[in-house]
């Protein structure tokens, strides 16, 4: 709506840059990359030097993963405004993320040194760049040691990761300093894509094409090319350790040689999500401190509030909503048998969230709003449930409804999560092996339910402070490839894979959906002679060079993998 509104204003006033901006903006949250950019150059090109445009160009660029493109508008940015806090945080960030770490963290010195007046409102920018200062110091610190020898989730202290996942202000007792940039470490220089060997050329292309395969094909979803080069090699390096894993090879993690778990499994994807953009805390919640723990961990999405619907979910207010007025029968028929037909009644009047605003009343405990959990059926034992998440309704008339769904990490809903995903593995674990001695076709079918169902556990435990969604998709993706079998299918228009998980009745309903677009091919044998990831990639400073790395010859020599 905003858009027809933009363009109507731009036909009464051709040159209304306002109006080219906020048209590019609005592009921008759709997710539509191409409309978004030539209206921001249609702005620009009336003015060259219009700051606001330039910033939203610049923040939408870093999202697309084009960190020197971004880069350079909020230099422009800041030559015309050199006190313009978001331009000033996203140069030290773009900085940080292709590890040009001496120009990064300069940069976020000037944010931290912007201290607000007294009664002033701090910016969100200068909240949060004491972590991504201290975090940048620890990458930094980290550049050239071998990933297999550390745990990021280990190494950070408690607190700081409670506070940076909850986006709380630096307020942390006895916080000790990360150690200043050692002058000994050098940044991270640019590598020429010709530079690599040609069989990483096609690692870096195949890995390209993998991560285009997660993609959102949704409102809201702006692509990222680095995420997508990210995830790809975090999927052909998950499919690499099963592989290994399943003829009885051990891996490297954390300084420890063993047999993979579940986690380490996980945590190959999650180094990947780590890596590509710095700027947002991927933690796993089990690893906090206690304290934090055990008043629960909150992962909340506001599906509407006030006036302002949240786009990306759409497609899944129906699904929701049936499954409330399902509770609300379910409810009534325990507490309120009488007035059970007129509910009945009032509920097939329900079309959307707002018309449950009525049927609120009809119970004082429910008159300012209620909350309705889902559930996930065990595999493990039968007929047991677990708490899904939460969907709360709250308001008193249409206009300032809260509708809104939160998934609550608790230790003890973590350790029967746990215990799910780990029944699985070992599992999964054991068909594997059979699998690489005798390809049996049911054998394949056997090992893909069980991916799909020990992912479905994860989706709905939620176990990240961000990125649970994509990383888990890798994880699919990787294990699949690792019994023969290659996604071939984009995810459906509409379609959000933990949403699906979330929404499934359970882990077979999930494995049939996911299945139903996936579209599952025999993988290509040229998978086999790819290079090992973490070999090709031992160190953080190579997994950043990798990222930074522009590899656009690869839609030039059509990819072998078909």
């Amino acid at each position: 709506e905003a858009i027809e509104s933009f363009k109507e204003a731009l036909k009464q006033k051709a040159d209304f840059i306002d109006a080219y901006k906020s048209l590019g903006q609005a592009y921008r949250e759709l997710g539509n990359f191409d409309a978004a950019t030539e209206n921001f150059q249609k702005a620009l090109l009336l003015n060259q030097n219009h700051v606001q445009t330039l910033q939203l160009k610049g923040m939408m660029l870093y999202h697309h993963g084009s960190l020197d493109e971004a880069l350079k508008n909020f230099k422009r940015c800041l030559q015309l405004e050199p006190y313009n806090e978001v331009c000033q945080y996203m140069k030290g960030l773009s900085h940080v993320a292709m590890g040009q770490f001496y120009e990064g963290i300069k940069a976020q010195t000037k944010v931290m040194l912007n201290d607000p007046l007294p009664g002033q409102k701090a910016s969100p920018e200068y909240l949060k760049v004491k972590y991504l200062r201290e975090y940048s110091r620890y990458l930094h610190a980290h550049l050239d040691t071998p990933l297999t020898e550390y745990n990021t989730d280990a190494d950070l202290p408690g607190n700081f990761k409670d506070h940076w996942a909850k986006n709380l202000p630096f307020l942390i007792e006895n916080y000790e300093e990360q150690p200043g940039l050692q002058p000994h470490i050098k940044d991270v220089l640019f590598q020429n894509f010709e530079s690599y060997k040609p069989d990483v050329q096609e690692l870096i292309c195949v890995a390209d094409h993998l991560g285009s395969m997660m993609q959102y094909e949704t409102p809201g979803f702006l692509p990222n090319k680095r995420i997508h080069r990210a995830m790809g090699l975090a999927t052909l390096e998950v499919m690499q350790a099963v592989q290994r894993t399943w003829a009885n090879s051990k891996v490297r993690m954390n300084g420890k040689t063993r047999l993979m778990q579940w986690r380490d499994m996980f945590d190959i994807a999650v180094k990947w999500r780590r890596i590509a953009d710095p700027d947002q805390p991927v933690l796993w919640l089990d690893q906090m401190p206690a304290r934090s723990l055990s008043r629960g961990f909150n992962n909340h999405i506001n599906l509407i509030r006030g006036q302002v619907i949240n786009m990306r979910y759409l497609e899944y207010f129906e699904k929701i909503l049936h499954f409330i007025k399902d509770r609300i029968l379910v409810y009534h028929g325990a507490n309120n048998p009488k007035g059970l037909l007129e509910v009945r009644e009032a509920l097939e009047k329900v079309h959307k969230v707002e018309d449950l605003l009525p049927i609120m009343k009809f119970n004082s405990k429910t008159r300012d709003g209620f909350t309705v959990n889902t559930k996930v059926p065990s595999l493990k034992d039968q007929g047991k449930e677990y708490d899904g998440f939460t969907i709360t309704i709250t308001g008193d008339k249409v206009g300032n409804i809260l509708f809104s769904v939160e998934t609550q990490t608790t230790e003890e809903r973590t350790q029967l999560y746990h215990a799910e995903i780990d029944a699985l593995y070992k599992d999964l674990t054991a068909k594997g092996k059979i699998l690489i001695l005798s390809a049996e076709l049911g054998e394949v079918d056997a090992v893909c339910n069980l991916i799909l169902s020990l992912v479905y556990y994860f989706y709905n435990l939620m176990p990240l402070s961000r990125g649970s969604s994509v990383i888990a998709y890798s994880v699919i993706m990787g294990a699949l490839m690792a019994s023969g079998k290659e996604v071939s299918g984009k995810i459906p228009k509409g379609k959000l894979v933990d949403f699906e998980a979330m929404t499934a009745p359970g882990s077979e309903a999930f494995s049939k959906i996911a299945r139903s677009w996936m579209n599952l091919k025999s993988i290509s044998p040229s998978y086999k002679s790819l290079p090992s990831v973490s070999e090709t990639f031992p160190t953080l400073r190579t997994m950043i060079e990798v990222l930074n790395t522009d590899s656009s010859h690869c839609l030039k020599k059509t990819i072998v993998v078909v």
